[in-house]
């Protein structure tokens, strides 16, 4: 069963938030703010924050040069993950992967269905990486990255959390780009 290891140090990464929506502004971006206080309270660095409107190319492009920017480790996005026809941001996010994490869709309808019942197949949450950095796709409500956070999120950025998290295999995710 997970568990945290307390004789381990706590490591604080950098992630940066995305909300995507052709309607939200800072100041009524819910679901940013939800992610943005959990993130603080763990402990973590908010490296980045930004709005775009529900375009494919324009996301996917943030993606990338969030990916490139050293000084950033995760990218969480909110919004965008449904079935209508301007819901782009999981295409956005599958246009930037280099590897899937399959198991975040999974294990997020999983706890939704806990909360939302049979709705939750609606979800398109997603999960990657690309260039040593994760990337994560959630629903657009403040639940949802509640549920996100609280369930899955905020124990697989725990350096601490057992067996396993996504912050000890951090500096390993770009190993095939070095030389050998």
């Amino acid at each position: 069963m997970s568990r945290i290891d307390e004789n381990a140090d706590f490591l604080p990464v950098r992630i940066a938030v995305l909300t995507v929506s052709d309607t939200r502004t800072l100041s009524d971006d819910k679901s940013g703010d939800t992610l943005v206080a959990r993130i603080e309270t763990a402990g973590h660095e908010i490296a980045a924050r930004m709005i775009l409107p529900d375009e494919r190319s324009r996301i996917a492009a943030q993606l990338r040069e969030w990916c490139d920017d050293p000084e950033i480790d995760v990218v969480i996005s909110t919004g965008g993950t449904g079935l209508t026809g301007r819901d782009v941001t999981v295409e956005a996010h599958r246009d930037v992967y280099e590897k899937e994490i399959d198991a975040f869709g999974t294990v997020f309808t999983i706890v939704s269905m806990q909360k939302i019942g049979p709705s939750a197949v609606q979800s398109r949450a997603t999960g990657g990486v690309c260039n040593g950095t994760y990337l994560f796709a959630l629903p657009g409500s403040p639940g949802a990255c509640k549920d996100a956070w609280d369930e899955i999120l905020g124990k697989q950025l725990d350096y601490r959390h057992r067996p396993c998290n996504f912050v000890e295999i951090l500096p390993r995710l770009d190993e095939h780009q070095r030389r050998k």
